[in-house]
């Protein structure tokens, strides 16, 4: 008897078969990774010597507005990675 965790593994199967990357695209795959993980740390580098300026320097409104820019940037490096590797992934 399967339980019902089973069952609905089974028809999420049917829906939509599970795809197999190949070598190849899982070695694209990985080089999208490391291409924005680099675009990722020297974001952060630069951004958080400027945050470090403005902590320094005592001006709220510039630290303020730097960590929204840091936290905008990185969201919109990480939405750019996924979107890249997806399209890898629906050839």
């Amino acid at each position: 008897m399967k339980s019902a965790y089973e069952l609905a593994m089974e028809r999420l199967q049917k829906q939509s078969p599970a795809t197999k990357l190949t070598e190849p695209k899982k070695a694209e795959i990985a080089e999208i990774d490391q291409r924005y993980k680099a675009k990722r740390a020297e974001r952060e580098l630069f951004l958080n010597g400027e945050i470090a300026k403005a902590e320094a320097g005592g001006d709220g409104e510039a630290l303020d507005q730097l960590r929204r820019q840091l936290a905008m940037d990185l969201r919109r490096i990480d939405e750019e990675c996924e979107e890249k590797k997806e399209k890898v992934r629906s050839r």
